[in-house]
């Protein structure tokens, strides 16, 4: 396609790529590709481990919910954290969903930024970020996890999503990380912008 001076029109990205720590187990969430990466998963966590087959069902259940429910809303694929830190496993998740808009030219950064902010429940943060892919929306915040606890207190998931708008488009990549570990919500909020900055778009 060309402009209307004549010049070929820049293509769209034909792809990304994200850097993630070892640790990090990709599920892609097309229906064929979703059950396959699940069970390899289940497999991984349960390698070993012969007499738990209602644990192993229950879990590949949850997967294939959780993936069904992001990729109805356009998601991509989810990445789940099993690093492990001594005996445990740091919980933390991403899912990179692909949000097209139906406008007829890109959205501003600063006009969803403010669309973001207006309303937002205290302790949002919003802003601008230069990423080396670009310009983006990031959108820090806290969330009540459900569920009492023993020591009475309200427990908080930190999640942060950078909006990043797709080249040549109007539509705009979410990716959208989760830790429930608030003791060290600051260390994995500066995991989370690391591996967002290391996006990059391929042709």
């Amino acid at each position: 396609m060309t402009d209307p001076a004549g010049e070929p029109e820049p293509a769209a990205p034909a792809d990304y790529r994200l850097l993630l720590p070892d640790g990090w187990f990709r599920i892609l969430l097309e229906p064929v590709e979703r059950e396959r990466s699940a069970t390899a998963l289940v497999e991984r966590q349960f390698q070993g481990v012969d007499n738990a087959p209602h644990l192993k069902a229950e879990l590949l259940k949850d997967l294939l919910r959780r993936g069904a429910k992001a990729y109805r809303s356009g998601g991509i694929e989810l990445y789940l954290s099993l690093q492990p830190v001594g005996p445990f496993t740091i919980p933390a998740s991403l899912l990179v969903t692909l949000a097209p808009l139906e406008h007829p030219e890109p959205l501003p950064l600063d006009v969803l930024a403010g669309t973001l902010v207006g309303g937002a429940p205290a302790g949002q943060e919003v802003s601008i970020e230069d990423l080396s892919s670009g310009p983006a929306v990031r959108v820090r915040k806290q969330t009540e996890q459900p569920g009492d606890d023993a020591d009475g207190r309200t427990h908080y998931s930190t999640s942060v999503e950078y909006h990043l708008p797709v080249p040549h488009t109007t539509a705009f990549l979410l990716l959208t990380f989760s830790t429930p570990l608030e003791p060290l919500a600051d260390a994995m909020a500066g995991l989370f912008d690391a591996v967002a900055d290391s996006l990059c778009w391929m042709e």
